[in-house]
């Protein structure tokens, strides 16, 4: 494509125009471009964004049935990202992992090999297609405690034990903006035969940049799923599907997106999706220049401030001892990764004390504070969080109540099922329902050798970290322990501060 036709934002085109020639509307939605709220309530800043809110009528095109365009802006991502075909997503990456698996599983019963520490959202996609998942465990590394991604060799003795697998599906970078080189792995993967769908939510600006590293598909990746909403500058929710290859059937990933994407798409999302890959193609490089130059600033501003430590690939402990490459060799620049060298403050603390001081970090867990900027992100944003810190290290250093209960629990494994080779056997997931009558809530601290009966996901990052069917160790009774102590919010079981838990009740087996 040209430079000309780079520049242009099809679905954002559209829209202006359609504002402009102001049409009277005997159409949904129902708000008749906003005028529902004229000389009533009014609908403030949503105002303007409803004189853009229409549907399908002539002219603007079916995300589900591309022919104008919507078709054009997606060939245009397409160019953008290096993909074959790329889909418009308005349902998040959740839209996309789901279609994912529902394509490369289309039958219930077949195997995916996956890493464990997955977004729940492919766990959802696991029950929906009735997928029997084989878990590989991730890499830890050894500094942060932090799990990344497993090992290449992982990922081929899986496929060589279960060739019979459907796919295989990896999420990169992670939340912390860690990551390792995925070339390896679609190598594996395409030897085999299998389609490596990657979860790549928080890397949709990789490769646009030096001083990114690659995207998913740059390394032979065949599905990539991007939140163009986390790292580059689309509405919330919009996200997009890149594919290349011949592995995955198209027809059937648009199918399935159908599925699970609504029938009535949101056009200012997805014009946003239009003007954040119109940015990158009409910027380039110099897209990027401001953001990192604020990281640039934090993480010099980091260096006279000692207290605070900073996870970053090493290539050796500072005893000497190598460290297993695989397991963590590449850092997204925009995520900066903080803790209280001192030990004095957990993540969750540090993270309530910077938005005390107007600073609101991504995420936490008990030791980290993610910081994410992006290429909206300015020197002053940077001077100022340095600030807060300042401020944080001056004031009383007495232990935080919430440091002495997560001091026992970093790292362990996330996976509770080993075998020598860190691959588990088949886990089969449907959507059938626990019954009532199987499950008995008890307290979290009297949990140990019990079965879990329900998913456990602290969030952010929304990682699950116990499944219904698990065994609950000591060691991951004292990592859930440690998270709620330290303030986490837990979803997808009874009680979101976690005291209590669901386990299956002795006369179905829920003790061991």
């Amino acid at each position: 494509m040209n430079k000309l036709q780079r520049c242009r934002a099809p679905v954002y085109e559209m829209l202006e125009q359609y504002r402009i020639v102001g049409n009277i509307s005997y159409h949904v939605p129902g708000h008749k471009n906003g005028a529902a709220y004229d000389g009533v309530e009014g609908a403030g800043y949503l105002d303007e964004v409803m004189k853009y809110d229409v549907t399908e009528i002539t002219g603007t095109d079916d995300l589900h049935h591309p022919e104008g365009v919507i078709k054009e802006a997606q060939e245009l991502a397409a160019d953008c990202f290096g993909a074959e075909e790329s889909f418009f997503l308005v349902g998040g990456s959740t839209a996309g992992n789901l279609a994912l698996i529902l394509t490369a599983c289309p039958e219930p019963g077949m195997i995916l090999i996956l890493q464990r520490n997955v977004h729940k959202s492919v766990i959802h996609g696991l029950m929906l297609a009735g997928v029997r998942a084989v878990f590989v465990e991730p890499l830890i590394d050894p500094l942060s405690g932090l799990a990344v991604a497993p090992a290449a060799e992982a990922v081929e003795a899986a496929l060589a034990a279960y060739p019979e697998a459907a796919a295989v599906f990896v999420t990169m970078p992670n939340y912390y903006g860690m990551g390792s080189d995925l070339a390896p792995l679609a190598r594996i993967c395409h030897d085999s035969g299998v389609p490596l769908l990657v979860d790549e939510a928080h890397g949709a600006h990789y490769g646009q940049h030096p001083a990114l590293p690659a995207g998913a598909l740059a390394c032979g990746a065949d599905g990539v799923v991007q939140s163009t909403h986390k790292m580059l500058t689309a509405m919330t929710m919009g996200a997009m599907l890149h594919v290349q290859g011949q592995r995955l059937d198209r027809a059937l990933l648009s199918q399935r997106l159908a599925m699970v994407q609504s029938s009535s798409p949101s056009y200012p999302m997805m014009a946003s999706l239009d003007l954040a890959r119109r940015l990158l193609h009409s910027r380039g490089s110099d897209a990027f220049t401001a953001g990192l130059a604020a990281v640039d600033v934090l993480r010099r501003g980091l260096a006279e401030l000692p207290r605070y430590g900073l996870v970053q690939p090493a290539e050796q402990l500072h005893d000497g001892t190598p460290l297993h490459k695989a397991a963590y060799e590449m850092q997204d620049p925009f995520k900066v990764v903080i803790y209280d060298a001192t030990g004095v403050l957990g993540g969750f603390e540090l993270q309530r004390r910077l938005e005390a001081k107007g600073c609101v970090p991504e995420m936490s867990d008990d030791r980290h504070v993610v910081l994410l900027f992006s290429l909206g992100s300015r020197a002053e944003d940077a001077a100022r969080l340095l600030q807060a810190l300042r401020e944080i290290d001056s004031e009383d250093t007495s232990e935080s109540p919430h440091t002495a209960a997560i001091s026992e629990s970093r790292n362990i494994s996330t996976w509770n099922n080993l075998n020598v080779l860190q691959i588990s056997a088949p886990v089969p997931f449907s959507l059938k329902p626990v019954s009532v009558n199987e499950v008995e809530s008890i307290n979290l601290e009297h949990s140990v050798g019990r079965v879990a009966a329900e998913m456990v996901i602290p969030y952010p990052p929304g990682i699950p970290l116990l499944y219904p069917g698990e065994v609950i160790t000591d060691q991951i009774q004292q990592r859930l322990t440690g998270l709620a102590y330290g303030g986490a919010k837990f979803q997808a079981c009874a009680d979101p501060v976690l005291q209590r838990i669901k386990v299956y009740n002795i006369q179905k087996g829920g003790e061991v």
